[in-house]
């Protein structure tokens, strides 16, 4: 199924829409606030931190792409690789949260998320979340279909 010419144009104008919806914090505007590293070419991802954002009320986040080297200058034992697997969230006294912990982290973090923190701290649960976080990860760019995938197709290898 091909789509037409007007499809194209909508989904461009979405594209430009969802970009200038996504303004996010930066490390340097809020300094004392956790950083959450994600995957800023994945629409899925971006589409989540977002969400995030919102849920912020109180400007505990400041958001970084993986993809700026800004990332590495200041966590320089942070690998491409790593990220690209899991979102990271470094908090405000160094400490780390990968895939599931950072999850985890948030629900207590962000009091829009508190309803959250019961289920995500079920004693010896984190094994499913840390299995389900993994599936979610490894398929994000699926998710949704072809229609959420990275920009310029810097994630087309995901869909062979």
């Amino acid at each position: 199924m091909s789509t037409t010419h007007a499809e194209q144009t909508e989904a461009a104008q979405e594209s430009a829409v969802e970009k200038a919806k996504l303004r996010l914090p930066s490390p340097a505007e809020r300094p004392d606030a956790d950083v959450v590293i994600f995957d800023g070419q994945c629409r899925f991802c971006r589409a989540n931190v977002a969400i995030f954002n919102r849920l912020d009320f109180a400007g505990r986040l400041a958001f970084i792409s993986l993809h700026d080297q800004e990332v590495y200058r200041r966590w320089p034992d942070l690998q491409h690789e790593q990220l690209m697997q899991a979102m990271v969230i470094v908090d405000r006294h160094g400490q780390r949260h990968v895939g599931a912990a950072s999850i985890r982290y948030l629900s207590r973090r962000i009091p829009l998320m508190w309803p959250l923190a019961p289920l995500l701290h079920i004693p010896y649960s984190m094994p499913l979340w840390k299995s389900l976080y993994r599936l979610v990860a490894r398929n994000r760019y699926l998710i949704g279909g072809r229609r959420i995938e990275c920009d310029d197709d810097a994630c087309k290898v995901h869909f062979d």
